[in-house]
């Protein structure tokens, strides 16, 4: 039997991503970039892991019912169930690092700290997913949104021992996330993205309603019109819409280039915090803007 690593690419997989391709990669960073501010949000109502437990039970029940409406596939046989409890030991580790980091930090490091992600990838692809490799060119335009991305961190200053702890946890749950990445990009050419992007949420709703019992000082604070509307957008805009959207990317275009995108996370995650935390815009988040677009021109346009 031929495995996922056996496989070669397709016409698009690894290479350049189309403008339509390239557009709507943006868009979903966008998205994104937005969810740590919203888990910021839920997190002044909610405990750290039942808001977790809440935006992936609300988010499984979505793309169940529009899988179903939809005639997506759902069964999985033996040899696939194994590679997804696989994958959702991933993604148990990563998320529930990513809140409890994020509950000790601000939304901008968490989105910033984010766009290690990349880099991750980029080694991790390099050996495991063929065709997947590293070019002059792509190292130069992650290294131009990378120093972008300085730029941003090198404007906050007087970092408290919380916020530095919860940024090392988030270093911590990229890692992990880079792990994932590569391993669902294995994944793809005999799962489907629907089926990849449910079952381990679904697996995962019950640890994070169990750690929310045994390890939240209250799971429920309060509920209002802010928190409610924050767990909505983490469960139904990027948890459904957006791991269903990604995946596809991913199976499509490959890893390396579409996570080249994430770089738009923390302008998106910036901006954000600049209208709903008041954060403020200095010359050095200006500066990383046009380093962060640079480095999206350099990777994903060639030379005719």
């Amino acid at each position: 039997m031929r495995t996922v690593l056996d496989e070669a690419p397709s016409e698009h997989q690894n290479g350049e991503l189309p403008l339509g391709a390239a557009l709507f990669s943006i868009v979903l960073n966008i998205l994104f970039g937005a969810n740590a501010v919203a888990i910021k949000i839920s997190l002044l109502g909610l405990g750290v892991f039942t808001t977790a437990g809440l935006r992936f039970l609300i988010a499984a029940v979505t793309i169940s019912l529009w899988a179903v409406l939809t005639g997506q596939p759902l069964y999985v046989d033996r040899q696939q169930a194994g590679r997804l409890a696989v994958l959702s030991l991933f993604f148990v580790a990563q998320i529930a690092l990513f809140y409890l980091g994020l509950n000790l930090t601000t939304a901008s490091h968490g989105t910033l700290i984010s766009n290690l992600l990349p880099f991750v990838v980029l080694v991790l692809a390099h050996y495991f997913i063929p065709g997947d490799t590293v070019t002059g060119r792509k190292v130069i335009g992650i290294l131009l949104g990378f120093g972008g991305i300085l730029c941003v961190i090198f404007d906050k200053q007087g970092a408290s021992a919380e916020i530095q702890t919860g940024d090392l946890i988030i270093f911590f749950a990229v890692f992990i996330w880079g792990m994932s990445a590569v391993y669902t990009k294995k994944l793809t050419s005999t799962i489907h993205p629907v089926i990849i992007s449910l079952y381990p949420m679904f697996l995962a709703v019950p640890c994070f309603l169990l750690a929310g019992f045994l390890w939240d000082d209250a799971m429920i604070r309060y509920i209002d019109w802010s928190v409610g509307m924050s767990l909505l957008y983490q469960a139904i805009v990027t948890a459904s819409f957006g791991f269903i959207a990604w995946n596809t990317l991913i199976k499509k275009y490959g890893a390396t280039a579409l996570h080249a995108f994430i770089f738009i996370m923390p302008v998106s995650g910036v901006f954000l915090g600049i209208i709903l935390l008041g954060e403020p815009l200095t010359s050095h988040i200006v500066a990383a803007i046009f380093l962060i677009a640079a480095g999206i021109i350099v990777i994903n346009f060639k030379r005719s």
